[in-house]
């Protein structure tokens, strides 16, 4: 299985987790063999600070993951997310390692769009509309073995 987890600038796994998965700059892509994690990438946002909706979505699907946790997201991102046939978690927090773990453990599952994006009147909204990407983002990565 392959995990996405939105993060911020940092080291690592010990990268905090971004609040809002469209607004981070990089994300980690983290492998995960016999229910622990093997290895991970680094992988640049290519959206990041000017995306529209559909595009860090099929991004990621063009990752291979199958799961993105993230601090926060919309209801229509969340939409998009399952969609594509990802699992969309939100409400991790801590660095990207505590996110992880907390998943894989049943302690973080599920998805419900931030508060933010319920005011901005988009919170509500889904499917694959408008800005629909190819999913074939070219992300530049650095890829590690995990070594908790």
């Amino acid at each position: 299985m392959r995990i996405a987890i939105a993060a911020e600038e940092g080291t690592g796994l010990n990268r905090p987790v971004s609040v809002h998965f469209g607004r981070c700059p990089c994300f980690i892509i983290m492998e995960i063999r016999d229910d622990n994690p093997a290895e991970f990438e680094v992988v640049d946002n290519p959206f990041y600070g000017q995306h529209r909706p559909g595009q860090v979505p099929a991004f990621i699907r063009g990752q291979g993951a199958e799961v993105l946790i993230s601090g926060g997201m919309g209801g229509r991102a969340i939409g998009f997310f399952r969609e594509y046939g990802i699992e969309p978690v939100t409400g991790a927090g801590g660095t990207v390692e505590e996110a992880v773990m907390a998943y894989l453990t049943g302690e973080r599952t599920g998805a419900d769009p931030c508060r933010e994006s319920i005011e901005h009147g988009h919170g509500q909204q889904s499917g694959p509309g408008e800005g629909q990407g190819e999913g074939r983002g070219g992300g530049r990565g650095l890829r590690r073995r995990f070594e908790p």
